[in-house]
C-alpha cells in the first residue's frame, strides 16, 4: 500500500492542489525510496517533509496535522507528485476511469429503471406511485 492509499480523500486531494499550485519549494531524493522537501502551507508556514515509500508510516511532516502523528498529509502528497508526477497522472487517470465507470453504471441504472417501469400494468404502476409518494411524505415529515 502506498502513500496515496494510506491518505484520507481530503489529504490527497488538496495535495494534489499544492502540487498543481508548485508549493514544494524544495526537495530532495535521499534514497531509492525517500525524499526530503520544504513545503509552503496554506498559511505561509514553511513545513518539513520527510516521505518513506517504502516504510509510509515512517514519513513525517512539521505541519499541524501531521507533527508527532502516523498520518499521511498533504504536503507528503504534494511532495510525491512533486518528486514523482507520473504519479499524480496515474491518481488523475484513475479517478478519470472510476467517473466514466460510474457515469456507465449510472446510465444503466437509468436504463433498467425505464425498462421496470414500461413492464408495469397501469394499476400496478398507480399502486407503486402511490407507495411512492406516500413514503416520501412520511420522510418529508420525518425531518421537520
Amino acid at each position: 500500500m502506498g502513500l496515496i492509499e494510506l491518505a484520507s480523500g481530503k489529504s490527497v486531494w488538496r495535495g494534489m492542489d499544492y502540487y498543481n499550485e508548485k508549493k514544494v519549494i524544495s526537495w530532495d531524493k535521499t534514497d531509492d525510496f525517500t525524499y526530503d522537501g520544504k513545503v509552503s502551507g496554506s498559511n505561509g508556514e514553511i513545513y518539513d517533509v520527510h516521505i518513506d515509500k517504502e516504510h509510509q508510516r515512517r514519513s513525517t511532516c512539521t505541519c499541524p496535522f501531521a507533527e508527532g502523528r502516523r498520518v499521511i498529509c498533504k504536503h507528503m502528497i504534494a511532495l510525491l507528485f512533486t518528486a514523482e508526477p507520473e504519479q499524480a497522472t496515474d491518481f488523475m487517470k484513475q479517478v478519470e476511469e472510476y467517473e466514466a465507470e460510474e457515469e456507465a453504471r449510472e446510465e444503466q441504472h437509468y436504463k433498467d429503471l425505464e425498462k421496470y417501469v414500461k413492464s408495469l400494468s397501469k394499476s400496478e404502476l398507480q399502486e407503486r406511485l402511490y407507495d411512492a409518494l406516500c413514503e416520501l411524505e412520511y420522510y418529508t415529515r420525518a425531518r421537520w
